[in-house]
């Protein structure tokens, strides 16, 4: 099995620098190329094509929130996990809406990026859990009011599921919560994600706080 293809971005260069020697001691990962701006970032993964980029949020030249969209519209073949400092930032949520598949705190150890840059490529989101946790609390008392008719059709029982998602909580967790069988969670799961067009949790988090869905 080749080794995954990575693109780090982030304009401080001793953080740059760091990551790229720490995964590239990491079995299976090999960092191709690296930016100190969105622009740039964009750039490389066009010219390299990586599996995976993964960039921090706030950075000059193109911040990290737009190489996001700009990644997943021009190059879907490259996923997208975001580093950030400040946890409650609005960029988390604007990343995970441009379609980022994952989301870490820059206190993250190196295996838990690795897992995260390998479950991105895979098609698989990751929310590190201290991240999701201050960020709901920091919404919670800012979100906007739930629409009176939910959005995109989604049933009641979809949006308290959606909710449940958006508090980082899984299938299994999920149906202790609402006293139901697990296959019957993943049913929910599937409809809600049909009606939104949503692709997995990572960004139904993001629709959750956009909808005003989330942290209720």
């Amino acid at each position: 099995m080749s080794d995954l293809r990575v693109v780090l971005a982030d304009d401080q260069r001793i953080v740059r620098d760091g990551l790229a020697t720490v995964l590239g001691l990491l079995d299976g990962i090999e960092v191709v190329g690296t930016a100190s701006g969105g622009d740039e970032a964009v750039a490389r993964v066009a010219e390299l094509a990586p599996d995976v980029l993964l960039t921090d949020l706030r950075m000059p030249a193109g911040d990290g929130v737009s190489a996001t969209r700009r990644v997943r519209d021009g190059h879907p073949g490259t996923a997208v996990v975001v580093l950030t400092t400040y946890v409650d930032d609005d960029a988390v949520v604007d990343a995970i809406a441009a379609g980022a598949s994952g989301w870490l705190s820059k206190d993250a150890d190196a295996e838990a990026i690795g897992r995260a840059l390998r479950s991105a490529a895979d098609g698989v989101s990751t929310v590190d859990a201290g991240v999701l946790s201050r960020l709901v609390a920091a919404r919670a008392s800012t979100a906007p009011a739930a629409p009176v008719d939910p959005p995109d059709g989604l049933t009641p029982r979809e949006v308290e599921v959606l909710g449940l998602i958006a508090e980082g909580l899984s299938n299994t967790e999920i149906a202790r919560r609402l006293v139901v069988g697990e296959a019957t969670v993943k049913t929910h799961v599937n409809h809600l994600f049909a009606k939104t067009g949503l692709r997995d949790r990572a960004q139904a988090v993001g629709y959750a706080y956009r909808h005003g869905l989330a942290g209720r």
